[in-house]
């Protein structure tokens, strides 16, 4: 065989094995090549959609934190407000309930001092009767004169 004829018998062979290769092997290939671009083109928008989605859900957190930062703030100002309340209501009652004590005593130094006069006052009008008795040196009735001595009483 010839040169000529082998070369173009191996053209031929070469034109079929490309036609054979266009027609039933190259499609398969470039459908799987598109399949596989497609699944990684929807993972790239999945990856992406997540990301967003991630970035919604933290600033959604941040924002949930913000409000419970404030509303946990609050709280405790309304703690310490009901705290100084019931310390100032303690206060008052405490200085009520001593001004009651420090009225009764003072209630009770009037009626021992009334009581301590008329204790004195007694012992004084006693003592002047003794007194006047020793000065006339003769028994005074103290019955008789009772009104005389309540008068004495009185103005001492």
């Amino acid at each position: 065989m010839s040169i000529t004829g082998t070369l173009i018998i191996q053209m031929i062979v070469f034109l079929i094995l490309v036609g054979f290769t266009m027609k039933f092997v190259w499609p398969p290939i470039a459908t799987a090549l598109d399949e596989r671009a497609r699944k990684i083109a929807e993972g790239l928008a999945a990856a992406d959609k997540a990301k967003a989605e991630l970035a919604a859900a933290d600033r959604r957190v941040e924002e949930e934190l913000g409000k419970t930062r404030n509303e946990t703030a609050a709280l405790l100002a309304d703690a310490e407000r009901r705290g100084q309340q019931i310390v100032e209501e303690a206060k008052a009652r405490a200085v009520e309930e001593a001004n009651k004590i420090i009225a009764a005593a003072k209630a009770e130094a009037d009626q021992q001092s009334v009581k301590a006069r008329e204790a004195l006052r007694e012992h004084v009008a006693a003592l002047a009767v003794k007194g006047a008795e020793q000065i006339l040196r003769r028994e005074v009735n103290a019955a008789v004169h009772a009104e005389l001595l309540n008068r004495l009483q009185v103005e001492l």
